[in-house]
């Protein structure tokens, strides 16, 4: 299938920031104020992870201007190291992806039943309207590409309208105690720690929440220029970089650094200063926008690995199906809501098995920024990468893939286990490939 040229600047900066904002930022810079123990830890924490973040965006800016492929985030893996490597990387991402999202859809459940009914429901309300979000926009993505991208800049829009509220609670002159909010003890015991430690594990949920741009690169051939791709990626992590630094300071203005530790729903204190106690159903509308941006987005991105993996026959032939009026990835958007709507069933819990996907995360993060040098060597895509900008990009993918590799040093720092249980699945998945797959891939 030839990939439709739909894409416009706008539309690919507003996926940039909708796979980076989700609904961490709202609540993971409490965590991040418990770790990092001052103000001054806290801030360089989220400056230095900044920084990363546009790194890391020049990078795969130029990964994808070099490889624009549909599902190019296993494109990259599969190119230039293995199949074998690509298979096992992009089949985690989706299984995580799917188990992601399903829980999301259920805290966002939560939050629905609170702006509706004052208190949370049962298993069976938030169960079904997990699904019915899964649902409406499996149907939007059958409307292809265009539909679904146009649906997304609508809800993101609208989110950072919300995020840029929240920042100018700063402006209300007024500070909010967290009462009401559960206060849980610091999550990780600053005693006997140095303040490498200390930075290191501040960075695992930072950098985090500043991830999610790289899957940008699924979308590298469906875009109506090659250079809206670095555009693109630059513009939207610009945008996300600006309105994190920005909430943080809030944060510490309305709040206070001491009181804002490991408190829950920080988001909502600022929506306090706003509305009063009407700021939490503000609140309460404002994260489940989030939830709805995440499912379209995660919908959108997911099918084009599947198709890209369909297509290099490390995946059933049938997940390249399009539907040949849309351009709709049928059977991988079917798929991946199936299996969202199945893991839903398993309730919140499922997010706690998903912890080890920091470490894969972190290495599959440097591992593929690597590809920038492989793609160099080969000349690949020498004649549209031109720019002066381009100059630079080697020193800041040496930078970003160093970064990611303490990041997963950090993971082992803090969960040893979780590293040893990603290894073990990234192990499982290639002896998958080569018992399934390594023979029909050389075909």
């Amino acid at each position: 299938m030839q990939a439709k040229k739909q894409l416009s600047l706008f539309d690919l900066s507003m996926i940039v920031v909708s796979l980076v904002i989700g609904m961490g930022i709202f609540r993971n810079p409490a965590s991040v104020a418990a770790t990092s123990g001052d103000d001054t830890i806290f801030f360089a924490v989220w400056i230095v992870g900044g920084i990363i973040a546009l790194c890391g965006a020049l990078t795969y800016a130029e990964i994808g201007l070099r490889l624009p492929a549909m599902g190019g985030y296993y494109k990259v893996f599969a190119h230039c190291y293995h199949p074998a490597i690509g298979f096992s990387v992009n089949a985690i991402i989706l299984i995580s992806n799917a188990a992601s999202l399903a829980v999301v859809a259920l805290i966002g459940s939560d939050y629905v039943s609170d702006l509706l009914f004052g208190k949370p429901s049962g298993t069976f309300f938030n169960t079904t309207m997990a699904i019915v979000a899964v649902a409406i926009f499996f149907c939007v993505n059958l409307f292809g590409l265009k539909t679904s991208s146009k649906t997304q800049n609508v809800l993101i829009v609208i989110k950072v309208g919300l995020v840029l509220l929240l920042i100018a609670s700063v402006f209300k002159g007024v500070v909010v105690e967290p009462h009401g909010y559960e206060q849980g003890s610091p999550l990780y015991s600053l005693s006997n720690r140095s303040a490498l430690s200390l930075f290191l594990v501040s960075m695992i949920p930072v950098c985090f929440a500043y991830g999610g741009y790289q899957q940008t690169i699924n979308f590298g051939a469906e875009v109506k220029k090659p250079n809206i791709i670095p555009k693109g990626i630059f513009i939207g992590i610009i945008i996300v970089v600006s309105l994190y630094l920005l909430i943080n300071v809030a944060y510490i203005d309305v709040i206070g650094f001491d009181k804002m530790k490991n408190a829950s729903a920080i988001g909502a204190l600022l929506c306090e200063a706003w509305f009063g106690p009407f700021g939490a159903k503000v609140f309460d509308a404002l994260m489940f926008l989030s939830v709805l941006a995440y499912v379209n987005i995660l919908l959108m991105s997911n099918p084009r690995v599947m198709y890209a993996m369909s297509i290099d026959k490390v995946f059933p032939k049938i997940f390249s199906y399009t539907s040949p009026k849309t351009g709709a990835l049928v059977t991988g958007l079917a798929t991946f809501s199936l299996i969202t709507v199945i893991i839903t069933f398993f309730g919140k819990g499922v997010d706690n098995i998903l912890n080890f996907t920091m470490f894969l995360d972190s290495i599959g993060m440097s591992t593929s920024a690597a590809t920038l040098f492989i793609l160099r060597k080969r000349m690949q895509g020498a004649d549209v990468t031109k720019n002066t900008w381009n100059k630079f990009t080697p020193i800041l993918a040496t930078f970003f893939v160093f970064s990611y590799f303490m990041i997963a040093i950090g993971v082992v720092i803090k969960d040893v286990n979780a590293a040893f249980i990603g290894t073990g699945l990234l192990l499982l998945f290639l002896m998958l490939y080569y018992i399934f797959y390594a023979k029909k891939a050389t075909n």
